[in-house]
């Protein structure tokens, strides 16, 4: 293709192109939202039956803004998103009731027994950070055993799943369902280093009478890695028992599980949904 030739094709492309722009200016009119804010779109476009809006209608609410937070190093806790209910900060134990749990160095240390939020939750966006003991209890069980519940019932497992893969059952792995469902993998950091879940909670949906008609369900990443994706959660988790829903709200407590290991928690933070 000589020199020519090309100057005449990428001429006739741009044609082509401004054609196309002027024809879709003509269909579709740039308006302005009715409130003021400046915000543009357009007022010809098809109706979407999900939102009751128009395609890039400029009347459609914007999301409102939120500042993220600061992420953690391992040296450093980060900080919460703007719209986040800080349950642990570093300083105090405010958002929670008492049971004997100690703040040392800016961080949480489990003693034993159950810390719960004196707040209750539903559906919510969990952030939390964990790390075992460099040196583990010597019992297989106890090696950073401590658990996250949702509901105050139904717990994801904290533990030293990092080189003991085979020495516990899957379903009570670090980041598995408790006594439901491993995670999808093992991504575990070692002991001594800090640890993350992120965690989308759905909560279980009731109909008037109390009936569970919709499971909980979760997606949640450890370390940043996905380990279940909108995972179905069967019910409250007993150990070595059957899960079921014999007894549920559609709200309750946050709460941590010790079993006399002196898991360290930091940055503790919760968005309802």
């Amino acid at each position: 293709m000589n020199r020519k030739s090309f100057v005449a094709i990428v001429a006739l492309l741009s044609l082509a192109v401004g054609f196309q722009s002027r024809a879709h200016a003509q269909r579709h009119e740039r308006v302005f939202a009715k409130d003021g804010s400046g915000v543009f779109g357009y007022k010809t476009t098809p109706l979407q039956p999900w939102s009751g809006f128009q395609v890039h209608d400029p009347d459609r609410p914007l999301p409102p803004k939120v500042t993220p937070g600061e992420p953690s190093t391992q040296d450093k806790a980060g900080t919460a998103p703007s719209d986040a209910i800080a349950l642990f900060d570093g300083k105090d134990l405010s958002q929670w009731k008492p049971n004997g749990w100690k703040v040392e160095d800016g961080e949480l240390v489990a003693i034993d027994g159950m810390l719960t939020s004196k707040e209750e939750f539903g559906d919510c966006q969990l952030h939390v950070e964990w790390l075992v003991p460099t040196e583990p209890a010597e019992v297989i069980t106890n090696r950073g055993n401590n658990g996250l519940f949702f509901l105050g019932e139904i717990e994801v497992q904290i533990f030293d799943s990092y080189e003991y893969t085979t020495k516990i059952y899957a379903d009570g792995q670090a980041a598995a369902i408790y006594a439901q469902t491993p995670p999808l993998v093992n991504s575990s950091r070692k002991p001594g280093e800090w640890q993350t879940f992120d965690i989308v909670f759905s909560a279980p949906k009731l109909d008037d009478d109390g009936k569970v008609v919709a499971s909980a369900r979760i997606t949640m990443l450890h370390n940043g890695v996905l380990v279940h994706n909108n995972q179905e959660i069967y019910g409250h988790t007993p150990h070595a028992g059957l899960a079921s829903y014999k007894s549920v709200k559609p709200k309750g407590p946050i709460a941590f599980g010790a079993h006399h290991c002196p898991v360290r928690f930091r940055n503790i933070w919760i968005r309802p949904l």
